[in-house]
């Protein structure tokens, strides 16, 4: 599903009358299948960026497009995963992950889909445990799962694993990799870390700037699963690195 970014820019109302623009004439575009990373500094207007697409926030400017169709708000083909599990207390880890589907009504293969998504994300074995008896780890594979369960044609994720340790972060980086290649839908994910980029995108969109605006886009074509040691990943974290050390001065 094409996404077209154009020319959006977003102001917040601040009290006394004061306005804050946090995003700045932003325009990029994703092709079906495409894993487009936003990657900036904290607090430059990533999230900000990821709720637009979203539909969670209104446009002050611009258009966002989902095949050729404006987004006016949220819809289904659009899951988003936050940086902290958010997962109902009271329901199972199975039943967390079926329930965005139940509240749509979507029944086919509802067993089927959620046990291929259990053991892919490792959780076989915790289908009845509940959140509180989950390392965070865990939790957000929960909560990943169930973005997965509907065959969302866009996957939005806000810094989804920057609070996991390294194990775990890199085992649901290779899992979602895994699952992506597999399904073929479109991802944004937001991150602060040029590693993280690297790792998962084959297009690094760049913000910086105070309104955020994008310094630079880059298409990513090394291999996957891909490996920091490699001299084309170093050469292309020094690049990026440059770009944004020259943009802040």
């Amino acid at each position: 599903m094409g996404l077209i970014v154009e020319d959006i820019s977003k102001t917040f109302s601040l009290p006394a009358g004061r306005r804050l623009t946090v995003l700045e004439d932003v325009s990029f575009t994703a092709e079906d299948g495409d894993f487009v990373v936003v990657l900036g500094e904290s607090g430059c207007g990533k999230s900000t960026l990821l709720n637009l697409i979203a539909g969670l926030l209104p446009l002050s400017s611009g258009e966002i497009r989902v095949d050729d169709k404006k987004i006016t708000g949220p819809h289904p083909s659009r899951s988003i995963l936050f940086q902290q599990p958010s997962l109902l207390p009271w329901l199972t880890t199975k039943e967390n992950i079926i329930f965005g589907c139940k509240l749509r009504g979507e029944s086919e293969n509802l067993e089927e889909r959620c046990a291929q998504l259990t053991e892919i994300m490792g959780l076989s074995g915790f289908e009845k445990h509940y959140p509180h008896e989950l390392s965070q780890g865990m939790a957000q594979r929960v909560c990943l799962a169930r973005a997965l369960m509907g065959h969302p044609d866009i996957l939005l994720l806000d810094e989804p694993f920057s609070a996991l340790d390294t194990i775990n972060r890199t085992r649901l980086q290779e899992e979602l990799i895994e699952f992506w290649a597999i399904e073929n839908f479109t991802v944004i994910f937001v991150t602060h870390d040029i590693d993280e980029a690297i790792l998962l995108g084959n297009k690094i969109v760049v913000l910086g700037g105070h309104p955020c605006h994008i310094i630079e886009i880059f298409e990513v074509t090394l291999n996957y699963p891909r490996d920091v040691g490699e001299p084309s990943f170093f050469d292309l974290r020094e690049e990026i690195l440059a770009r944004l050390k020259s943009a802040s001065m």
